[in-house]
Formats: C-alpha cells, structure tokens, sequence
C-alpha cells in the first residue's frame, strides 16, 4: 500500500539509486566444494564407526550433512531477496523484491520524507526506516554498520537534493 501524496508527475531523472542485496560470501562453487568435503569426511567417519559395530553413527552423519545442505539452502535463498531505492524530484521509490520472487513497490513524496536513524554507540547505525505521514518503511535490514552509514549519508544528500527541487 502506498504512502500519501504522492505526486502523479511523469518519472523525472533519478537523484539517487541503489539496489541493496545481502552479502553472501560463498558462491555456487565453494558450496558444492564445501559439501563435497563434509560429505567425504562423514563418509570416512561413517564408514570407520560401521566397521567398528556402532551402525547408528552413519545414519546420524548423514542427518547432520543433510542438516547443513538445508541450512545453505535457506541462506542462499534468503540472499535472493533485495531493495531497490531510487529519489528523483517527484518520488522516493523503495521496491522489494522477497526471497520468493515477490515485489513490492512504495512510492513516497521526497518532500514529506525523512530518514529515521537509530544508533548504538560502540556499533553504529543499527536500524534505518524512511517515515512520511506517521507511516515508517524500515530499510536496508540486511546491511552492515558501515553500509547503513554510506546509505545514510547518499541518501539523505538526495532527499535534501529533492526538497530544494535542484536537477540532479
């Protein structure tokens, strides 16, 4: 649903867009790598504990591998979802787009909007929203401190760019 007065204008020429997508450090390759190696080592233990009459072990290796290839999956899932935030004079766009392939757009007047910040001292930005008419958006969830710093930053430079209607 979207926020209030938004501005029917034609799109104007974007101030300020970023995609925001969560950082995952392992790619298809070191997965299957990782799996391979966990798979094999299961396998040898598995296999020396069978000899040795405990033939449970094996079945509770392969519940632990098949346990661990669940929890990539899942991450690696979750690493689908991302946000796009675009700022142009006439609109402040966040579109989300979900794990499952989902999105959602939110369009808010630039001018009505304001970057809500929330800091932890020793850890930095810790939560991020955009408010307008008592609504809040949180955004950027999946980022680091410093990520939400630049964030901050850009785009509240935009927002302030937006409001004073300068062209980009």
């Amino acid at each position: 649903m979207p926020f209030a007065n938004v501005s029917p204008v034609p799109e104007a020429a974007a101030i300020f867009s970023t995609v925001l997508v969560p950082h995952r450090s392992l790619d298809s390759r070191g997965f299957r790598i990782v799996m391979a190696v966990l798979a094999l080592l299961s396998l040898g233990v598995g296999t020396t504990f069978f000899l040795l009459g405990a033939w449970p072990v094996p079945g509770f290796l392969g519940l632990d591998v098949l346990a661990v290839y669940l929890a990539f999956r899942l991450s690696f899932r979750s690493g689908r979802a991302s946000e796009e935030i675009t700022v142009s004079r006439e609109r402040l766009t966040v579109r989300r787009v979900g794990a499952n392939g989902r999105a959602k757009i939110t369009d808010i007047n630039p001018y009505w909007a304001k970057l809500e910040i929330r800091r932890w001292p020793p850890f930095g930005i810790t939560q991020m929203a955009i408010a307008s008419h008592g609504r809040s958006l949180p955004i950027g969830n999946f980022l680091g401190p410093g990520e939400r710093e630049i964030l901050a930053t850009e785009l509240s430079a935009a927002l302030a760019k937006a409001r004073a209607g300068s062209a980009p």
